[in-house]
């Protein structure tokens, strides 16, 4: 059995997410910009996000994290409310276990996605959230996803995973 088939097993027993927060870097290493919407574009990602102009086809071109996970992030590195945009995730949800959407389809809006892989934190992390920040995001820094089909996507807007046969 394959990770995607595994995790299939469990999408459909998921209840509907809600996009709480859009963040796009014009350029890398760029501070974020918080937006209300933006359009998602197949094979490419964010419009206005630095990814969007990289490697068409990425497994990389948006990233997710949940506000679940970012309450875990402050619990451990003892910071009372931290901002997503130090996370530098594009999107934050809530109210679905992000994990159990990995290698599967969903809808956000008007566009569909598909997980593809953990975003791990990198070193970066450190330096925005203090010493131990990359190891207090292990687990917990949310997943990468392209974008299979172009559409508006914004704040307010259900994660609803698609079931697979």
């Amino acid at each position: 059995m394959t990770q995607k088939q595994l995790f299939a097993r469990y999408s459909k027993d998921l209840n509907p997410g809600r996009l709480e927060w859009i963040g796009l870097r014009p350029t890398r290493k760029a501070d974020l910009e918080v937006v209300d919407s933006v359009e998602a574009l197949a094979g490419l990602g964010l419009q206005g996000d630095h990814r969007c102009s990289k490697t068409p086809g990425s497994a990389r071109q948006v990233t997710l994290i949940s506000a679940e996970f970012i309450r875990m992030i402050e619990t451990y590195t003892g910071i009372n409310t931290i901002d997503p945009a130090l996370l530098r995730r594009n999107l934050v949800v809530s109210g679905i276990n992000l994990n159990a959407l990995r290698h599967q389809q969903f809808t956000i809006g008007g566009a569909l996605f598909e997980a593809t892989a953990l975003c791990h934190p990198c070193r970066r992390m450190d330096l925005a959230l203090g010493q131990g920040g990359a190891a207090a995001m292990l687990g917990y820094g949310g997943l990468c996803a392209r974008v299979l089909e172009s559409g508006m996507i914004r704040v307010g807007d259900p994660l609803i995973p698609q079931v697979s046969g």
